[in-house]
């Protein structure tokens, strides 16, 4: 809620150019308006000056003072009350496909490549105020990680628990996940539907080829945005795991089916990013944060209060007064 005080009538203000004129006047005119004797010689009446002769000017003040709130009274003076709502006319409904391979674990990006889309997925989702976002994991399978939801508390602690596990089969199915994707938002009513598809390899398992899922995204107006992440060259990555089950690191090749990607998000009126580092990572979410854009509509309602009437009030007040003044202590020097 903002107050806010304005004047209706501000042109009315040009009528305190009034003010020093009628100060001027009436110092000018002070000895003729207060009937002052002049005579050679005062010193017989310097101790005999009363409080009352010297208060007079108060008279003229009051009548300033009236003058004064006259004019800002016919300015109308109004305070109005702002108050703003903001409507959500259009969300858009965005899922997240992400990649939970083996290889999601390589580390070159900080401090690896799973963990780094996490932090970045995460602000991308807080960013998404007014849309509803789902999560979709895959590997060499894939499952709806949450559901399609405005609520960003859940969505966050689901991201959040999203790690490489041994229950999904190993692999990377493309085709897999972006199917359920499109299974997930193909029944939503938002004015766009949105897949985010973010993967660190080639196509080599599942039994739904990429293109068929993409021409299925077709059909039901949904867009795809691809997001291949990985260095160029070569990348310390998980090749195996010891005794202890814990994983062992190598440099191996960097492998992106860069084309199937491209071809994906062309055909679905979206748009393929590379990320090869954490900061370019980040950029692709805020490029994409700015292409899909949900309509809002901001209404304010004004409540006007009139306070005019003060000013009149006040004006009256110190005009009454000054009368009163006027035709009782003041009377015999009027």
């Amino acid at each position: 809620m903002i107050l806010k005080i304005q004047f209706l009538n501000p042109e009315f203000f040009w009528m305190l150019f009034v003010i020093p004129v009628v100060c001027f006047w009436y110092i000018s005119k002070k000895n003729k308006l207060s009937n002052i004797i002049s005579i050679p010689n005062t010193i017989a009446f310097l101790s005999h000056s009363s409080l009352i002769s010297k208060l007079k000017p108060l008279l003229y003040i009051l009548r300033v003072l009236c003058l004064v709130f006259i004019i800002i009274a016919l300015a109308r003076p109004q305070i109005i009350d702002i108050s703003t709502k903001v409507k959500n006319n259009q969300g858009i409904d965005i899922v997240m496909a992400i990649d939970v391979s083996a290889s999601m674990l390589a580390k070159d990006l900080s401090p690896n490549r799973l963990e780094a889309l996490k932090q970045v997925a995460a602000s991308f989702i807080m960013d998404r105020t007014n849309d509803r976002i789902g999560l979709v994991e895959y590997a060499g399978e894939s499952y709806t990680k949450t559901p399609i939801t405005s609520d960003k508390n859940i969505i966050i602690r689901s991201l959040n628990e999203i790690k490489y596990n041994t229950i999904i089969e190993g692999g990377t199915a493309i085709g897999m996940g972006l199917a359920t994707s499109v299974n997930r938002i193909k029944d939503s009513k938002a004015k766009s539907k949105v897949i985010i598809l973010l993967t660190d390899g080639v196509n080599n398992s599942g039994f739904i080829d990429p293109n068929t899922a993409a021409e299925l995204a077709i059909e039901y107006g949904i867009k795809i945005y691809t997001i291949g992440i990985g260095t160029n060259g070569m990348a310390l990555s998980p090749v195996g795991v010891d005794s202890k089950g814990k994983f062992s690191y190598a440099n191996i090749q960097v492998e992106i089916d860069e084309a199937l990607l491209m071809e994906i998000a062309d055909l679905t009126g979206g748009k393929y990013f590379r990320a090869t580092n954490n900061e370019k990572l980040q950029d692709i979410y805020d490029e994409i944060n700015k292409l899909e854009k949900s309509d809002v509509e901001e209404i304010k309602y004004y409540n006007h209060q009139e306070k005019y009437r003060l000013y009149v009030l006040l004006a009256l007040l110190f005009l009454t007064l000054e009368l009163i003044l006027k035709y009782t202590i003041f009377r015999s020097f009027i």
